[in-house]
């Protein structure tokens, strides 16, 4: 009698990093590395089309690591980061920290500064602009709440802290670029808001990065203390 092999189902391997289904977030990180290389001269304006139109269409990770695959920045990491989670309802006090306020004239807030961790700006026939990149960061995240009306309001972040936007415009813009931090425990800025025949933008400042001058202090001194109780 002719005994039939059984063969055991065959366990399901699971997919790899390239075959993984992409986001809208995975979309917009390539389309910010394609859009940085038109900026630089790397790309012809006809060959980022072609790009973005591809990106729009892509369903894997895989796919779109195919078109910047001959770029710098597919070789940097940047490629797909994992997207840093908004804070839970609630997690965020509701009262701002810090009011930016511009009503027929300007307000900056810039320079060496502890950020908070909601700040409202209100740009009405005036301009707001916010920028981060020397600020120290005492907490994960910074919700920024932008309201422009005639106005205009810019927030600025330095390259290793991450950036997320939701909002829009009524006959206005709004346009907050969403950009990863290469480490995932840097500090995320939330720019949320609308545009009312205004414009509110946020983007990272280029050559910029945050650094804690009293952390480097205290380095230097447990360096010294050290230093003092070798001798």
């Amino acid at each position: 009698m002719d005994l039939q092999k059984q063969t055991a189902p065959a366990a399901t391997a699971e997919p790899r990093a390239t075959e993984l289904r992409a986001s809208d977030a995975d979309r917009d990180r390539i389309a910010d590395i394609l859009r940085d290389a038109l900026a630089e001269g790397r790309l012809t304006a006809d060959e980022h089309a072609e790009r973005v139109e591809g990106v729009l269409a892509a369903k894997t990770v895989g796919e779109l690591d195919a078109f910047i695959r001959d770029l710098p920045a597919a070789h940097h990491g940047h490629a797909h980061r994992p997207a840093a989670p908004r804070p839970a309802p609630g997690a965020i006090p509701a009262e701002p920290d810090d009011n930016v306020v511009a009503v027929f004239s300007s307000a900056v807030r810039k320079g060496r500064w502890r950020a908070g961790r909601r700040i409202h700006a209100y740009a009405i026939f005036g301009s707001v602009e916010i920028d981060l990149s020397e600020a120290l960061f005492e907490y994960q995240h910074v919700m920024i709440r932008a309201i422009s009306v005639f106005g205009n309001v810019e927030v600025r972040v330095p390259e290793n802290v991450s950036l997320r936007g939701t909002g829009g415009g009524v006959l206005g813009n709004f346009e907050v670029d969403h950009f990863d931090a290469e480490d995932p425990r840097a500090p995320v800025v939330h720019v949320d808001g609308w545009a009312v025949l205004g414009n509110i933008e946020g983007r990272p400042k280029r050559g910029k990065l945050v650094a804690d001058i009293l952390d480097r202090v205290q380095r230097k001194v447990d360096k010294s203390l050290r230093k003092h109780l070798d001798r």
